[in-house]
């Protein structure tokens, strides 16, 4: 059962939604907490205390479940599927666990019915098996072992729509906290807008348990965003920017902002050097220099296509690649993952669409 809801249902409350999430991406490259009075501020050792900080967060967020959870290797779509319905929260919302009916078939994603509504809730909220929501490709084949398992993961959707026409354009909102056996693993956070070619908004987001959150952007208009952050409570650790311009099938790169704690590097077209601030204020006596990969189709530190070269006042010389490492691998895990939408399309959207599909074939069954 389809229905043809254009992309015009997006709503003013959706675009709040994307302005905000887009307020936290573009949050200030640095805060006060930055200040350590225990050092000169100089650029020197101003970066080695920023990149302990990253160090530090991406080794515990790599540790966590929450990580685990949105770049497992299981967490892949299924080949063929295909959502071309649209659905709001309304349409689904309520609690619903992890009971196969094998007697009932949901004429979509899978052949039975998977999970049963077990209470009544104004979002969506799904308790399943761990072992479903690590490794999915689980819930494709009915095994009659997976009913003995323990509901122990829980979903909880306070935002989920997913507005879908026939020309391909499409709205998509969804929040949701997921919980591990009562130990809150983080909330993510997605918005996507399709309407063409030249006009698309992809906006990712993971908050962890422990305060900190990988942020992404990805824009298509007279020209293309791409962004990322890793952040601490109100803290930016560290930032990216990349603005391209377009100029037919060329895409060249306009702007480049790296900012790592209280150090922004710049790069302009139209200004020759690559520029280095501390605090705010232009460094002259350093220098940057930025070092592309043959494969440029994305130019980022985060996908190690990008490495940057930092000369400082007593001429020695630091490489980003060594001093994030293996941390820009990891980091670019989460982001391909949240960019993906892997864990949002192949657990959340995989249970929505089966929720829903199993409530269209009862409400054909009353009516035949």
């Amino acid at each position: 059962m389809s229905h043809n809801w254009g992309i015009n249902l997006m709503s003013s409350n959706m675009k709040k939604i994307v302005f905000v999430i887009v307020a936290v991406i573009c949050f200030g490259s640095y805060s006060c907490s930055w200040l350590d009075n225990s050092k000169p501020q100089d650029l020197k050792n101003s970066l080695e205390r920023s990149v302990d900080k990253i160090n530090t967060a991406v080794g515990k967020i790599s540790a966590s479940d929450g990580y685990q959870l949105i770049t497992g290797t299981d967490v892949t779509e299924k080949s063929g599927i295909s959502y071309t319905d649209s659905i709001t929260m309304d349409l689904i919302k309520g609690i619903y666990s992890y009971q196969p009916d094998t007697t009932h078939q949901c004429n979509h994603n899978n052949s039975y019915k998977l999970f049963k509504k077990t209470g009544e809730s104004d979002s969506l909220i799904i308790n399943m098996p761990n072992k479903l929501a690590f490794h999915p490709y689980y819930m494709d084949e009915y095994n009659r072992q997976f009913t003995m398992l323990k509901n122990d993961f829980t979903i909880n959707a306070s935002e989920y729509h997913c507005y879908y026409n026939w020309h391909g354009s499409f709205d998509y909102g969804l929040k949701a906290g997921l919980v591990l056996d009562s130990v809150d693993l983080g909330t993510m956070m997605v918005a996507q807008f399709v309407n063409g070619w030249n006009d698309q908004q992809y906006i990712s987001s993971f908050a962890f348990a422990e305060g900190y959150a990988i942020n992404t952007l990805y824009q298509v208009g007279d020209s293309i965003i791409k962004e990322f952050s890793l952040t601490k409570d109100t803290d930016t650790l560290l930032s990216e920017s990349v603005l391209f311009i377009k100029n037919g099938t060329h895409h060249p790169e306009r702007q480049y902002t790296l900012s790592i704690g209280n150090i922004d590097i710049k790069r302009t077209t139209g200004i020759d050097s690559v520029q280095v601030y501390l605090n705010g204020v232009l460094q002259k006596n350093a220098a940057a220099v930025i070092v592309d990969s043959t494969d440029t189709s994305d130019p980022t530190i985060c996908h190690q296509s990008r490495d940057i070269l930092l000369t400082f006042d007593d001429g020695t010389t630091a490489k980003l690649s060594e001093l994030l490492n293996p941390v820009l691998e990891q980091l670019g895990e989460i982001v391909d993952s949240l960019r993906s939408m892997r864990f949002a399309k192949r657990v959340i959207d995989y249970v929505a669409f089966n929720i829903y599909y199993s409530r269209q074939w009862f409400y054909y069954d009353m009516n035949h």
